[in-house]
């Protein structure tokens, strides 16, 4: 900023230069076409190299302004474009924060899962035992009970 401040005072004070000087061209040239001096060609050629670098520097001074104005706009643009892309990279991570969380979520879903999927398989082998036991008693009993019905009948 300071280099831009330095630039900025060294363009003002080359312009205030020029429209100096564009001034007293100005002035000598009015006082020229007032008096209708007749002056030998050596100072007419000085005077018409002075007002055609007076008409140059108001074309240059033209210029520099432009020049400034798109400098302005182009930091303008640079500045917002940095923002912008503060704001996506803000918004990516937190795409990413966000995703990671979800991923550890359907781990331990998966997890849990697994764990009640162990006991389902624990409590389904419980239940096959005990319907293997109770197969095996209700066959006891029916041979009991044929038993007794075989000794009762005789």
């Amino acid at each position: 900023m300071e280099e831009k401040g330095k630039g900025s005072e060294r363009w003002s004070g080359a312009i205030t230069n020029f429209t100096e000087m564009a001034s007293n061209l100005e002035s000598l040239q009015k006082l020229l076409l007032k008096k209708a001096v007749f002056v030998d060609d050596e100072t007419f050629a000085k005077a018409s190299i002075t007002a055609e670098q007076a008409r140059t520097i108001k074309i240059l001074q033209q210029r520099v302004k432009t020049l400034e104005r798109e400098l302005d706009s182009a930091i303008t643009a640079a500045a917002r474009a940095r923002s912008e892309k503060r704001q996506a990279e803000a918004a990516q991570k937190a795409a990413e924060l966000h995703a990671e969380e979800v991923t550890k979520e359907l781990e331990n879903t998966t997890k849990v899962f697994e764990l009640h999927m162990e006991e389902l398989r624990a409590k389904q082998e419980q239940i096959s035992k005990r319907d293997k036991d109770i197969k095996v008693l209700e066959a006891i009993i029916q041979t009991i009970g044929e038993k007794k019905s075989r000794s009762t009948t005789r």
